[in-house]
């Protein structure tokens, strides 16, 4: 069975559940550690057969980070010899459908809990505590369920007996389990500037409130009024700042995470642009997959840099910069959080992104 879909978590959840229900009990294997050389894959691929014939046993083989382009010279990669080879109950945890894994099998799309659901998942692990906590929650972060209960349990585990949990508690909590992914592919920014430290004038102060208010009633349009259920994409905020160097843009920012009580990540382009085909295309999804848990505002500093003007195609590297725009404009459009752009080059931008 093909799990697929972004969430490796909720797909071994899945799993799990489905071996429990067959009274098996499940194991689970990263598709990296499979040996590349036939005579090593063999003595795996006979070893859990022979294991499985003793034992009520199924394998989950974890190939969410597996790239399925990656294939030795001259043979089939070695996840699809060791499935053709092997026998008994088998999970394939991917990103997207991989061909050529047999003849018998299915394919089930796994996604997170819709925030609704979220919202009882939330309800059920606090036991009724922190009443306006689970909506709240649910509609800024996008969260699986065994992370929902792991956050729950450690909040309520640190208190002391009839301690009630505070909503700052489970709020920092979440924040806190999104950042380690994010981290590895971004820099943190320390929010630290006010409305009261930023000097703007009038009309641009209230439109940083319209962006603030937007990104805190999303979840009131687009779930209890029923927009979500009309469109599946443009869901997400995109602002863009622009001006002369130190005229705040970077402020503004930190005003509108600080406002929202989120983590602000300035995009660290020697960690995302590559000289290599594709690579950067590859980086950038890594960076917008991370950050959609949603406790992070993306912050594009020189932004001209990443998101410039497509050009005529003249030779095969334009074609592939262009590539790279394309990739980013999709990107954007199928982000939910909110990403800031910031420049002082605003010509510079492509007119899609405008």
């Amino acid at each position: 069975v093909q799990l697929l879909g972004l969430d490796a978590l909720s797909k071994q959840l899945v799993a799990w559940h489905s071996a429990a229900a067959l009274g098996m009990q499940l194991y689970r294997l990263p598709a990296e550690l499979l040996p590349v050389p036939a005579a090593e894959l063999e003595i795996v691929a006979r070893l859990w057969q022979r294991e499985s014939l003793l034992l009520p046993i199924a394998l989950y083989v974890d190939a969410h980070e597996l790239d399925s382009a990656e294939k030795p010279e001259g043979q089939a990669p070695p996840l699809n010899r060791f499935l053709a080879r092997g026998h008994g109950v088998f999970f394939l945890g991917s990103r997207e459908i991989r061909p050529g894994l047999g003849p018998t099998l299915s394919a089930v799309e796994v996604e997170k809990p819709a925030p609704a659901e979220q919202a009882v998942a939330w309800h059920d692990a606090l036991s009724g505590e922190a009443p306006d906590s689970p909506a709240l929650l649910a509609g800024q972060f996008h969260l699986n369920l065994p992370t929902i209960q792991q956050i729950a349990q450690a909040a309520t585990a640190e208190l002391a007996e009839d301690e009630p949990v505070s909503h700052d508690q489970l709020w920092d909590a979440c924040l806190t389990s999104t950042r380690p992914r994010m981290d590895l592919l971004a820099q943190r920014l320390d929010p630290r500037a006010t409305w009261d430290d930023i000097v703007l004038p009038e009309e641009t102060e209230q439109l940083l409130g319209q962006i603030a208010d937007q990104v805190r009633q999303r979840n009131t349009v687009y779930d209890e009024w029923g927009f979500r259920q009309k469109m599946n994409r443009g869901l997400g905020i995109s602002a863009l700042f622009t001006g002369p160097s130190g005229t705040g843009k970077t402020m503004a920012a930190e005003v509108i995470a600080n406002e929202l009580r989120l983590n602000l990540y300035r995009i660290d382009l020697s960690q995302v642009v590559s000289k290599y085909i594709g690579e950067t295309e590859k980086n950038l999804r890594q960076l917008f997959d991370a950050a959609e848990d949603g406790g992070a505002i993306l912050f594009f500093d020189e932004a001209d840099a990443l998101f410039g003007k497509r050009s005529e195609v003249k030779d095969s590297h334009d074609r592939y910069a262009n590539i790279e725009i394309n990739y980013l404009l999709q990107r954007m459009e199928e982000y939910c959080g909110l990403a800031v752009l910031a420049t002082n080059m605003k010509s510079a931008l492509d007119q899609a992104f405008m």
